[in-house]
């Protein structure tokens, strides 16, 4: 037996060093063309396969705001092939010279980490990272923030995802005094049982911390943020619950028996980074594409259609109604958690110790709950995005905008929906209405109060 394993092992290393020879001698290829298509760049990656590559190739796209209107994918064999049609957010081609580079240096990196260059995201090292899964309830956002503040703990950045009643949430933190990670063990040990307290709700947490019903982890540095909340929500096995509410996607999957393939299609209203969350299901899932075409030109519709032809990591295609299921639930949910339906707040002000707290209890305090949350804070200021409905998800009431205008009167507030029908009529003669709350918030302390456009 021991020699088998040797010889496996030896086998393992050699089958190592042949895939490094093949990288050396095809390195990396990228062409970045702005003349053959008349309304978008074309960009050309060819690269040794691996599992996840796709992924990481537009992983780099989207972190540089780019967005991906077509795609060709052909990866049979060992090499990966693709093609990306890209424009920049107002619809034109990338001519920025910075944008360009820093592709190329990205996708023809063989030490690529999913953290290109461009990125806003603060270096892993100067942050501890918590990540938190649970049910998700009223409050739970502010619970957490309470926490933190009272562990002297201060949020550098953070996002959270709440779908089909659970809640995960990857947090990045300092010492509120030194402004570096913590690394004491007893107060990070501190840090986790108060919060694995929280996100159990009523639950108890074991001896070691796990949690039935939620659960906390705590890390120097983590992979990027959305990419472990779409993991955290697969891993707490969220599923749809059986409720009557019509999914806001098409996902068909399809047998092709003469080819040994599964083919996946879907179709949804388009929307920046969707083509990254459903290439992070099926990754999560541990399915390779081997074909695949997108379209999210859509014209008015403004529909995207995706169609791959995908294998599981072991080579063999669906294999059962079970597993059949669980993908097309798997891409619905990962269209969803970021297609939030709540009326979009950004506050922006100066960044303070326990100001993340102070304006989730406010919200708190109104019945809002919090469908999602972008927080964010860069050379003293905090740019926080929330995505808010009333406590039994319905939208949110002029009256209750008129109370935070007079809450929080010391931040700049905005309202980013496209429109304002999140936000609920009044009763006739009982406040007025939208209108009303736009002469309200102008009136009052709110400053800088306009209405733009959401791709959310």
């Amino acid at each position: 037996m021991a020699r088998c394993g040797g010889l496996e092992v030896e086998a393992v290393e050699d089958d190592d060093e042949y895939a490094k020879l093949v990288r050396r001698m095809n390195p990396p290829r990228v062409v970045i063309d702005n003349d053959s298509c008349d309304n978008a760049t074309v960009i050309r990656v060819d690269r040794v396969k691996k599992h996840g590559i796709l992924l990481e190739a537009v992983q780099v796209l989207v972190d540089l705001k780019l967005v991906i209107t077509k795609a060709y994918i052909s990866s049979d064999g060992n090499w990966f092939m693709d093609v990306f049609n890209v424009t920049d957010q107002d619809g034109n081609k990338v001519k920025s010279k910075e944008v360009t580079d820093c592709i190329k240096k990205c996708l023809e990196s063989e030490d690529y980490d999913l953290l290109p260059p461009a990125s806003s995201a603060a270096p892993s090292e100067e942050t501890t990272c918590i990540e938190l899964t649970g049910t998700d309830r009223p409050g739970l956002l502010s619970e957490v923030c309470a926490v933190l503040a009272s562990l002297s703990c201060n949020i550098v950045k953070a996002e959270v995802w709440t779908h089909d009643k659970r809640a995960a949430a990857v947090i990045d933190i300092t010492d509120e005094a030194s402004g570096l990670p913590i690394r004491d063990a007893g107060r990070l040990s501190q840090l986790q049982e108060l919060l694995c307290n929280v996100m159990q709700g009523d639950s108890n947490c074991d001896g070691e911390g796990a949690a039935k019903k939620g659960s906390t982890a705590v890390s120097l540095g983590a992979a990027n943020a959305e990419r472990r909340l779409h993991r955290l929500m697969l891993d707490d096995g969220e599923e749809r619950s059986g409720c009557a509410v019509k999914p806001k996607a098409k996902v068909v999957v399809m047998d092709c028996t003469e080819r040994r393939y599964t083919v996946v299609i879907l179709r949804c209203r388009d929307r920046p980074r969707l083509l990254f969350d459903t290439l992070c299901a099926l990754t999560d899932l541990h399915y390779v594409i081997f074909h695949g075409t997108v379209d999210a030109e859509g014209g008015s519709s403004k529909e995207a259609y995706q169609e791959y032809y995908v294998r599981h990591v072991d080579g063999h295609p669906v294999r059962s109604d079970a597993e059949r299921l669980r993908l097309v639930r798997a891409l619905e949910a990962a269209v969803e958690r970021r297609s939030s339906d709540g009326l979009e707040l950004e506050v922006k002000t100066e960044d303070r110790a326990g100001l993340l707290s102070e304006i989730t209890r406010v919200f708190r305090e109104n019945s809002l709950s919090i469908i999602r949350a972008v927080i964010t804070t860069k050379d003293g200021e905090a740019d926080d995005t929330f995505y808010v409905s009333d406590a039994y998800g319905n939208p949110v009431d002029a009256k209750v905008m008129d109370s935070l205008s007079k809450q929080l009167g010391h931040a700049v507030l905005r309202v980013k929906s496209n429109s304002l029908a999140a936000i609920k009529r009044a009763e006739d003669g009982g406040g007025g209405g939208a209108a009303s709350i736009l002469g309200n918030l102008l009136k009052g302390s709110f400053q800088g109060f306009r209405v733009i456009r959401s791709y959310s």
